[in-house]
């Protein structure tokens, strides 16, 4: 991918901000409450790296799927190659698991554990996802609490910014409506 450095881009949600080493990337921030600090929450997990006004090639591409995914479209972003050689054996197959799962489709943590062996995990799956660096190319937004609760984000905006990310991609958890839709 190249030397490292990172950049801020827009989306629909707001400025966003991507880093990259020459492995893939290694960290993808969705927006802060404005770009300095987006830029901010990125560097404290990547570390100083150069801003970047061309970025490579693949991180361009990178780039447009996340705002494509972000405008509505349904993007999986599977082909955006992730530099994981920091994390735990059990973030990177989480991280694989979730990013297994479609636009518009939503699990749960326990379903998650369950695919990884141990149901007992969900706690785990949690915490790992509450450190993706990889949003939202790891969709976590899209592993949900027992309930299909929203659970946790910890993007700026919480459980809201999940939802609304949820809401963009038209997901209907359980297959039942929307997540903002009354129950009936």
């Amino acid at each position: 991918m190249g030397a490292a450095g990172h950049t801020l881009f827009d989306t629909a949600l707001g400025s966003c901000g991507m880093a990259w080493g020459p492995l893939g990337l290694v960290a993808v921030q969705l927006p802060e409450v404005d770009a300095e600090g987006t830029r901010q929450r990125m560097l404290r997990h990547t570390g100083p790296c150069p801003a970047v006004d061309m970025p490579p090639l693949r991180v361009r591409e990178a780039i447009a799927g996340v705002q494509a995914l972000l405008a509505g479209e349904r993007r999986g972003l599977r082909e955006v190659v992730l530099d994981m050689e920091g994390l735990t054996p059990l973030q990177r197959r989480v991280y694989e698991i979730t990013r297994a799962i479609d636009p518009g489709c939503t699990r749960t943590y326990g379903e998650i554990a369950q695919e990884l062996g141990n149901p007992q995990l969900a706690r785990a799956v949690g915490q790992a996802l509450g450190l993706n660096p990889f949003a939202p190319v790891v969709p976590c937004h899209r592993v949900l609490a027992a309930g299909r609760r929203p659970g946790g984000f910890s993007a700026e905006g919480g459980a809201m910014t999940k939802l609304r990310m949820l809401e963009i991609e038209g997901a209907w958890p359980g297959g039942t409506g929307s997540l903002f839709a009354a129950d009936t």
